[in-house]
C-alpha cells in the first residue's frame, strides 16, 4: 500500500468518526462535510478491504438520523451529497438497507423541491446529486424498491422546478433521470402518465416552456 492510501485510509477513518458524533454547529458541520467529500472524490469503484474497513464509519454515521434528519436543508443537502459519492463507490450493490435506501431517495426528492429557495452552496451540491444520480443509473433503485409514488412526486418536482435560467447540466440530469425511469419502467402508473399530460396539454397556460418541453421529449420516449 502506497502512502498516499494508508493517509486516506486513515483520514476517512478520522472524519467518519468525527461525524458519529456531530458538531452542533452548522458551520463547523459543513466544513467537515465539504472535507469528507474530497476525500471521497479519491475513492474508486470496488474498493479494496482495507479501503471498505475505512469506511465503515463514514457509512454508519451518514444514515444516523441526527445528520439524516437533520433540522436544517443545507446540512441534509450535504448528507445526501456524501451518501450519492458512497453508492457510487459501491455500485451496483447499494450501502444501505432498502428503508434506508428510501429514506435517502425521499430526501434527495424534498432536496429538489427545495432548489429555488437554497445557497449557491447547496444549489451547487443538488446539481451534483443529479448529475451522479444520472450517471450511476441510481434512479433505477427507486423502481426496485417500489418507490413509485415518490417516483411521481420525483417527476413532478423537475417537472415544476425546471426553469430556463438553470444550467444546462440540471436540466440534462433531470431528463436522463426521467428517461430512465421511463425506459426500464414496464408498467408506467396513471399517476406518472398524468403528471406527465398535464403539463403538456395545450390548455395549461401556467406551464413554462423548458418544462413543456421536458415533459413533451419524456412522452415521446414512452411512445418510442
Amino acid at each position: 500500500m502506497t502512502s498516499f492510501h494508508s493517509e486516506l485510509e486513515n483520514h476517512l477513518k478520522e472524519v467518519g468518526n468525527r461525524l458519529l458524533n456531530p458538531s452542533s454547529s452548522i458551520d463547523d458541520l459543513l466544513t467537515l462535510f465539504d472535507e469528507v467529500e474530497n476525500l471521497l472524490a479519491y475513492v474508486e469503484q470496488v474498493p479494496s478491504k482495507s479501503v471498505r474497513d475505512a469506511l465503515f464509519p463514514l457509512v454508519k454515521a451518514l444514515i444516523n438520523n441526527k445528520l439524516l434528519r437533520h433540522t436544517k436543508m443545507d446540512v441534509k443537502v450535504l448528507v445526501v451529497s456524501c451518501i450519492i459519492e458512497i453508492t457510487r463507490i459501491t455500485a451496483p450493490d447499494a450501502p444501505y438497507k432498502d428503508e434506508q435506501m428510501k429514506e435517502i431517495f425521499r430526501l434527495i426528492v424534498a432536496a429538489c423541491e427545495n432548489m429555488s429557495r437554497m445557497f449557491t452552496h447547496s444549489y451547487k451540491k443538488v446539481t451534483s446529486i443529479l448529475d451522479t444520480i444520472a450517471k450511476v443509473k441510481l434512479c433505477l433503485v427507486m423502481l426496485d424498491l417500489k418507490c413509485d409514488a415518490l417516483v411521481v412526486e420525483m417527476f413532478q418536482s423537475f417537472l415544476k422546478i425546471i426553469r430556463s435560467k438553470y444550467p444546462p447540466a440540471i436540466l440534462s440530469a433531470m431528463e436522463t433521470i426521467m428517461s430512465l425511469v421511463i425506459n426500464k419502467n414496464e408498467d408506467i402508473s396513471l399517476d406518472l402518465l398524468n403528471s406527465l399530460f398535464s403539463i403538456v396539454r395545450k390548455k395549461n397556460q401556467n406551464v413554462s416552456h423548458i418544462s413543456w418541453t421536458l415533459g413533451e421529449q419524456i412522452i415521446t420516449r414512452i411512445n418510442a
